[in-house]
């Protein structure tokens, strides 16, 4: 099993014949996911060979829908452009969005997931590194070759520190691992994540990383807390952040105590969550609990 992504996913990227649009689709076709086709409204009507396969492009989300079975798009749009490409999407009834772009401006973001609430797409992201279900399909840039199949659950704001508790962890292996994206406003929280993980029956144990700034940790450590069962550790990056400063994520802004990597720390441990101090730390913790499962 798996959650919002699988063997039988069909993946279409918006923004396929752009630079890193048609980088990422190659290395996504090297790693085994059904890529169907590409969306360009200029290019409408050609084909494209990446990666050994001769990929149709569109016009509009929805004319590649129709003509592929698309269930998942993945945008590699400027950030000037990703709210319309949003937009476009969700208007297609697409099942599964993930918005790669960095730099998308906030408010852009508030007004999609705002367009989002009761629509039937589900968007992970912006300013990620997508979702991986690892031997089986591969939807945004994080490298297929880390780890295989296994029981362990990852959801994480950054991209880098998902790739390292991958590499931490890969003689165990992941159900599915979701990078949820570092910006104050995304589509797929923690709890969305924490939530679809509890409900797969081949995810074990659950791996969750934040960051300081923001409540996202401390809102997913009472939702642990009343409706996760399975054993969750956690790391929050940003332990040695200096107090008061701004860091790099857009999501990182603290203010005063609440944010800040100890407090989120505290909440999680509150509710049975076993926080590591770095990243291997929290590797061997996981590894400790798999070890006895």
């Amino acid at each position: 099993m798996s959650i919002y992504l699988n063997k039988d996913s069909k993946i279409i990227v918006q923004g396929m014949t752009g630079g890193m649009g048609a980088k990422h689709t190659t290395l996504m076709v090297e790693s085994g996911a059904n890529i169907v086709g590409g969306v360009n409204a200029r290019k409408a009507g050609t084909t494209v060979e990446l990666g050994g396969k001769e990929l149709p492009v569109f016009g509009t989300v929805e004319e590649a829908m129709k003509e592929t079975g698309a269930d998942v798009s993945v945008a590699f749009v400027p950030p000037a452009f990703t709210k319309d490409a949003c937009i476009e999407a969700i208007d297609a009834e697409i099942p599964l969005l993930v918005v790669i772009t960095e730099g998308v401006p906030v408010l852009d973001t508030a007004e999609v997931v705002q367009y989002l609430e009761g629509k039937s797409t589900r968007m992970i992201g912006p300013n990620c590194p997508g979702i991986i279900t690892p031997e089986e399909s591969l939807a945004g840039i994080t490298p297929h070759t880390i780890a295989g199949k296994g029981p362990v659950g990852l959801v994480s704001k950054s991209g880098t520190l998902t790739y390292q508790m991958m590499f931490e962890l890969k003689d165990f292996g992941f159900t599915t691992a979701i990078g949820i994206g570092g910006d104050p406003i995304v589509g797929t929280t923690h709890i969305d994540a924490l939530e679809a993980f509890e409900n797969d029956p081949d995810t074990k144990a659950i791996v969750m990383i934040g960051e300081i700034g923001g409540d996202a940790e401390e809102r997913a450590a009472a939702y642990i807390k009343d409706h996760v069962t399975k054993p969750v550790v956690g790391y929050v990056a940003g332990f040695t952040a200096p107090e008061g400063k701004t860091m790099g994520h857009a999501g990182a802004i603290v203010s005063g105590s609440s944010g800040t990597a100890q407090a989120k720390k505290e909440a999680l441990e509150a509710a049975g969550v076993k926080v590591g101090k770095t990243p291997s730390e929290t590797a061997a913790l996981m590894r400790e609990i798999l070890q006895n499962l």
